[in-house]
C-alpha cells in the first residue's frame, strides 16, 4: 500500500507524520533513546527484517534524526547515533507512553516506568502550554493560521 506524501502540506503535524508516522521509525528512535546504536542490536531488539531496518535507518539519516558513524575500520562497522533533531523526538515518545499507560494497559500495569533522574521520581509526560504551563486539552486550544500558512487556503 502506497502512502500519501504529506511533506508539502501546510501543517507541521502532516509534515511530521511524513517522517515519524511509520511505526518502525518511532520504534527505532525509541531504541536509540534507550542506548541502542548498532544495526544487529536494533534488529535483535525489534525483530525487524534487515531490509526494512536498512531502509528505515537510511530515511532517519536522510531526515537528520540519526548519524551513521564508523566505529571499526576493518572490517568497516558503523553505529547510529541520535542527532539533536532525533533527541527532540523523545518528548513525543514519552507522551505516547503516557497515553498508552492510560488507555491500553491492563490491570497488571505499565510494562515500563519512566524515571526522571533530575528529581528522582517516576513520572509520566504531560504536554502543557508553553506560556502558562497548563496541561493541554483539545477543547481549550484552537488552531489559527501561522505566518507560514499559505494565503487563501482554509484550515
Amino acid at each position: 500500500m502506497k502512502r500519501t506524501d504529506t511533506s508539502e502540506w501546510p501543517c507541521t503535524i502532516a509534515q511530521s507524520v511524513n517522517v515519524l508516522g511509520d511505526h518502525w521509525n518511532l520504534l527505532i528512535i525509541r531504541q536509540a533513546c534507550m542506548g541502542t546504536r548498532r544495526f544487529d542490536d536494533f534488529q535483535a531488539s525489534l525483530g525487524i527484517g534487515r531490509n526494512i531496518l536498512t531502509g528505515r535507518l537510511q530515511l532517519l539519516i536522510d531526515e537528520g534524526l540519526l548519524t551513521r558513524t564508523e566505529y571499526q575500520p576493518n572490517p568497516p562497522r558503523f553505529e547510529y547515533r541520535l542527532t539533536d533533531k532525533g533527541r527532540d523526538v523523545y518528548p513525543i515518545l514519552a507522551a505516547m507512553a503516557a497515553w498508552g499507560d492510560k488507555w491500553l494497559v491492563g490491570p497488571e500495569g505499565s510494562p515500563l516506568t519512566l524515571h526522571h533522574d533530575s528529581c528522582g521520581n517516576d513520572m509520566h509526560a504531560v504536554v502543557g502550554c508553553s506560556e502558562c504551563g497548563q496541561p493541554l486539552h483539545v477543547r481549550a486550544v484552537k488552531a489559527r493560521p501561522g505566518p507560514g500558512y499559505p494565503r487563501g487556503e482554509r484550515i
